[in-house]
């Protein structure tokens, strides 16, 4: 079976590619010729781990391909993927596709969708006079771990009346089916609300961590033993239940976003998920008053800080919770150096002339009054904190994700604030 991949962005370059690494050909369109270009030649404009190798060794071997002539696409595949980033013009894209084919494709809508929009292409193409199948799949992808989700779903929620449509995407997924990944299959809409309602679920569930996190440093808890004691009680499980800076995440916010809006239009209020936005928002906030308590007021301090993506692994700075640091801390008044493994560019975008970037963690802690770890990169565990004592002015580190070793480096004569710890 041929298949489809219609999108050139994140989304769409990580569907192509792991599709492919099942065995299957596939082809990637779009009409941006020089970004298919690039993609085919294993150069992809973010950062996301072995994804750069699953292109590379798909296209060499013949099975993932790349194209601008949509007509071509429409004619040689029968399963289409739909994968832009954006919903925008689905619909559009969905009715030139289905003009041009020679028979009635399958739509897969994998786009983040707000509640009703598949259901908004089936009538647009019906509207158009034109037939095909339109299914609904969320997908659930982590920013620096998307290949693994892909490889390995807890689920593959389904949104279709299709039965044809339910038996071929299981041969697509014939891999994960056969390694017992259940198959979850509905409506549009109860498909759509899956991903919004996980993003809200996952929210709140660190917001709750996190205030607990604060009490924990009032009574004299630890934040991280509490969250281990919480996590292995069968009805809650550790994933997305450790303190920090807060959630981000390149679809996070809008996620959350379209599932306040739709909750309003009809009616319904979610005051838990307002509340898990206000504390998730709030975290960044409550840092900085941290900080500037323990420095003395940030006006014309220095601080450094190690990580800027929102996450590991990634280079996406959408939502980043260390991004919303940085801005804090430059409107206290604070100079800012920063140093990040690979989201430097990303970062500049936004905090270009603000922020002074580094090439390397050490450059960053030079002469700085405090050091904060935004990112929990792994490499930052195993940096030379005997050298970084002797480039910061005072031996301080705020650790925003509780990564680093508190007891060891106390005992090294830093002063180290953790989120929630002893």
């Amino acid at each position: 079976m041929q298949i489809g991949v219609y999108g050139s962005g994140y989304l769409g370059t990580v569907i192509s590619a792991c599709l492919a690494d099942f065995g299957v050909p596939v082809t990637c369109c779009h009409s941006d010729s020089s970004r298919m270009v690039e993609m085919a030649q294993g150069s992809i404009p973010f950062f996301e781990r072995n994804l750069k190798e699953v292109i590379r060794r798909n296209v060499r071997c013949g099975r993932l391909a790349y194209s601008t002539d949509i007509e071509a696409f429409a004619r040689k595949v029968g399963v289409i993927f739909l994968a832009e980033d954006s919903p925008e013009h689905l619909g559009d894209i969905a009715v030139r596709i289905t003009r041009l084919a020679p028979r009635a494709h399958t739509f897969v809508v994998t786009t983040p969708v707000p509640v009703g929009t598949a259901s908004r292409v089936e009538r647009q193409l019906i509207e158009n006079s034109l037939t095909a199948t339109v299914v609904s799949q969320p997908m659930f992808f982590t920013n620096g771990c998307a290949v693994e989700d892909f490889n390995w779903p807890d689920r593959i929620v389904l949104g279709t009346s299709s039965h044809e449509a339910v038996l071929a995407l299981k041969q697509i997924y014939h891999p994960l089916v056969m390694r017992g990944v259940p198959v979850i299959v509905t409506n549009h809409e109860t498909a759509e609300l899956v991903r919004e309602a996980v993003t809200a679920f996952v929210a709140t569930k660190i917001s709750f961590i996190n205030e607990l996190a604060s009490l924990c440093e009032c009574v004299n808890a630890d934040a991280v033993s509490l969250s281990l004691a919480l996590g292995l009680d069968k009805k809650i499980a550790p994933r997305c239940l450790q303190p920090g800076a807060g959630m981000g995440g390149r679809f996070a916010e809008s996620d959350m976003e379209a599932l306040a809006e739709l909750a309003r239009e009809s009616g319904v209020t979610l005051k838990v998920l307002g509340a898990a936005r206000e504390v998730n928002h709030s975290l960044a906030d409550r840092m900085i008053d941290r900080i500037s308590r323990v420095v003395d007021s940030l006006q014309n301090k220095d601080v450094g800080i190690l990580g800027l993506a929102f996450k590991p692994n990634t280079n996406s700075v959408a939502g980043s919770a260390a991004m919303r640091l940085a801005q804090s801390l430059i409107d206290r008044g604070a100079r800012v150096r920063a140093y990040d493994p690979v989201a430097i560019p990303e970062a500049k975008l936004e905090l270009n002339g603000a922020v002074h970037y580094c090439d390397s963690p050490y450059a960053a802690a030079e002469g700085a009054d405090a050091l904060v770890v935004g990112t929990g990169w792994a490499e930052f565990r195993s940096l030379d904190f005997d050298r970084i004592k002797q480039l910061l002015k005072r031996p301080l580190i705020f650790d925003t994700k509780n990564l680093l070793d508190g007891t060891r480096l106390r005992a090294m004569g830093y002063e180290y604030v953790g989120i929630g710890r002893i």
